[in-house]
């Protein structure tokens, strides 16, 4: 009998696809990560099914939409009775462990389950001396996000039974705002990062939720986010988010004069001669913080390699590196993710199992996050459950797509104007070259398919012509019959999948 695959899952938090340097930006070095890349397949068009965090690990574990899971929004858990993968997992014989970030709730009704052991982060959790909720029980650990969570990784591995497979979900806090580097790692990358050609984009062409999303590096970086010292005083040293919130927004003013930031660690002050030199400024710090942290994770999966490589596993284990969702590195002037743009709604996926997929492979086929959990099932000979609603790609990892392979992702964001991001609530689909995107803004629609209302609004992008997407070409005549039959595909993904735009 052949022996089954051990499994072994990393998934960062927030980390775009163009800060992993095979996907080739440019704009970093991740070796270790490089090497699953190169020692198996990178894939181009995988799609998160819903931009945010807690919704996206609902769908991984799961296997189905949010829709149907009921994890819909960052204020939604996870009912742990439910089924997921470590669970059909674990009955069929292997060991189960989840380490590093959790995030679909606290309690006994959404903590972990199907898992032999699993220590996690409560909440969003602290990059330096974590609390961690394990087995139930609140620890305090010493150190260094990252490096914990990979040595508590390695611990387990380390007391499993070698003769039974295992599944590891391995996730990582990093590279999650306020983006904190490990101290050894403050000084890397010095030279300024190329911006984006979109970073002064002005939203026009496009649905207004683009312009009214409070997401702009320029405008809605807080104090904590680049490192600084957040200074005592009134409206003129930043805006309040919220009452009584001590996190404020560094001002963007058109006099910098008398603006003056002081970097939290070091104690240097930084004055601005520009109000452009001050966003230069915010950009390059936001960057260089952001890739810091992910230079520990990209150090973490090596020494996860390694271990494999030491224990004459690496043959015999999928290993799989993604994010939880893509995220905007200064495109469009933003960061963050929550929109259905190509930057939040991609997220890296690379995968390595010398068994079965060709090293150096390249995949340009779509796939989504609700496919993650029938392909575990698939590569560990058991039966993909009938409620799972996503399918396993197995064939596209072995180079051998099938004809009926569905080149489409499908996408719904709930969380309408949240407070703090102003994030507009949308859904639509993609495919292999066109995107639809319908805004339905203030409130849901009536059910059926016209889609109606007067403040909603729709987006449909060329993805060829137009990669950065900045024309919205819904009204464009020379897209009518492509508008017609996306809006279709649409319809018929949401009847599909039991969507209903009426909730």
């Amino acid at each position: 009998m052949t022996k089954r695959p051990n499994i072994l899952f990393i998934m960062a938090d927030d980390h775009a696809s163009k800060a992993i340097s095979c996907y080739g930006a440019g704009i970093n070095s991740t070796p270790n990560l490089d090497r699953i890349a190169i020692e198996g397949m990178r894939l181009n068009h995988c799609y998160v099914t819903n931009s945010i965090c807690t919704p996206s690990r609902a769908a991984i574990l799961t296997g189905t939409y949010n829709h149907v899971n009921n994890v819909t929004t960052l204020a939604t858990p996870i009912n742990n009775r439910g089924p997921n993968v470590a669970k059909h997992l674990r009955a069929s014989g292997y060991q189960t462990a989840l380490i590093g970030k959790w995030h679909l709730g606290e309690g006994k009704a959404h903590e972990p389950t199907g898992f032999d052991f699993w220590s996690v982060l409560p909440g969003q959790g602290e990059y330096f001396d974590p609390y961690m909720i394990e087995m139930g029980e609140e620890i305090e650990v010493p150190g260094y996000a990252t490096d914990i969570i990979t040595d508590k990784s390695l611990d387990w591995l380390k007391s499993c039974d070698p003769d039974k497979p295992f599944f590891l979900m391995c996730h990582h806090k990093a590279p999650h705002r306020e983006w904190e580097p490990h101290p050894k790692n403050r000084s890397l990358y010095t030279d300024d990062i190329k911006v984006p050609e979109t970073f002064d984009d002005d939203y026009r062409n496009r649905a207004r939720a683009a312009a009214e999303a409070k997401m702009r590096i320029k405008d809605d970086m807080k104090y904590i986010d680049l490192g600084l010292v957040q200074p005592e005083g009134g409206a003129e040293v930043g805006e309040r988010v919220k009452p009584g919130d001590i996190n404020r927004k560094i001002p963007n003013p058109e006099d910098v004069s008398n603006l003056r930031l002081i970097d939290r660690d070091t104690g240097e002050v930084f004055t601005f001669s520009s109000s452009r030199e001050l966003n230069h400024f915010k950009y390059q710090r936001y960057l260089k913080r952001y890739l810091r942290t992910i230079h520990s994770v990209d150090e973490s999966v090596g020494r996860l390699l390694d271990w494999l490589d030491e224990t004459g596993q690496a043959d015999n284990t999928i290993v799989i590196y993604t994010s939880d969702q893509g995220f905007f590195l200064g495109e469009h002037g933003w960061f963050d993710k929550r929109f259905m743009y190509e930057e939040s709604f991609q997220m890296p996926l690379l995968v390595r199992y010398p068994a079965a997929i060709p090293a150096g492979s390249v995949c340009d086929d779509i796939l989504c996050n609700v496919d993650f959990a029938p392909t575990f099932l698939d590569f560990a000979g058991q039966v993909v459950p009938n409620y799972m609603q996503g399918r396993s790609a197995r064939p596209l990892l072995e180079g051998k797509t099938p004809p009926d392979w569905p080149q489409l992702a499908y996408h719904r964001y709930w969380m309408h104007r949240d407070p703090d991001h102003n994030a507009y609530s949308h859904y639509g689909v993609r495919n292999q070259r066109y995107k639809l995107i319908y805004w339905y803004n203030e409130g849901y629609d009536l059910p059926g398919t016209n889609h109606g209302g007067q403040d909603r609004e729709w987006e449909l992008f060329d993805c060829q012509k137009d990669p950065l997407e900045l024309f919205n070409v819904i009204d464009d005549p020379d897209y009518a019959d492509i508008r017609v039959a996306l809006q279709r595909e649409l319809d018929m993904k949401m009847a599909e999948i039991g969507d209903d735009p009426a909730h």
